[in-house]
């Protein structure tokens, strides 16, 4: 079970990029650059809306999420800690200094074993008390996030087409509550990717 603790206020019904209903995305976990790693995200009407074009090698330090125009919304930096894995979020570019505070870390909490379920920390500033769970199991592609009370604000689930049948491990439907930040959300299902080793 991953456990996400906000810092500044996720004021999502403020965010230009949450929406007053609930949003279904089609994540595909591929980039949209040739012999690229990443994954592309489109819409209910099947337009790109966010992507990561990572041209480095699988699990790279740093990743960009982008919206369609190459736009970079959020920047995720790996730090090594011996056993353990930490990703900072920074909105935009990477960070300037040092010092520059993230808009979220996220923390591997346990060593992860084949099929175990592990845990994440997600923390915005000590001071503020939203808290997020992120469920999910090593090497699987479902996981959803929920919000302090048990809330799910966001689920990701191997994509099926109309008839029923799967569509493969690496076509996935994501579904976004109302008001919730699509942004934080897509940079949540990147760490997730890069905690599987799938992009």
């Amino acid at each position: 079970m991953a456990k996400v603790h906000p810092c500044i206020p996720s004021s999502s019904s403020s965010s230009p990029s949450s929406s007053n209903e609930r949003e279904t995305f089609t994540i595909w976990m591929k980039s949209l650059v040739m012999n690229g790693n990443g994954y592309t995200v489109y819409d209910s009407n099947g337009e790109v809306v966010y992507r990561i074009d990572n041209y480095d090698n699988k699990c790279s330090s740093e990743v960009h999420l982008m919206d369609l125009r190459g736009r970079v919304l959020c920047t995720i930096v790996r730090k090594k800690l011996l056993r353990f894995g930490l990703w900072d979020g920074y909105r935009s570019d990477a960070p300037k200094s040092k010092n520059s505070k993230p808009w979220f870390q996220v923390r591997n909490n346990h060593f992860l074993r084949r099929g175990s379920a592990y845990d994440l920390t997600l923390e915005y500033d000590k001071a503020q008390s939203s808290k997020y769970t992120i469920d999910g199991s090593a090497g699987k592609p479902n996981f959803k996030i929920t919000d302090r009370e048990g809330r799910i604000i966001a689920e990701v689930k191997q994509k099926q087409s109309s008839s029923g049948v799967a569509l493969g491990a690496d076509v996935l439907d994501l579904t976004v509550e109302p008001l919730v930040d699509h942004s934080f959300i897509m940079a949540l299902v990147a760490v997730y990717g890069l905690i599987n080793h799938k992009m």
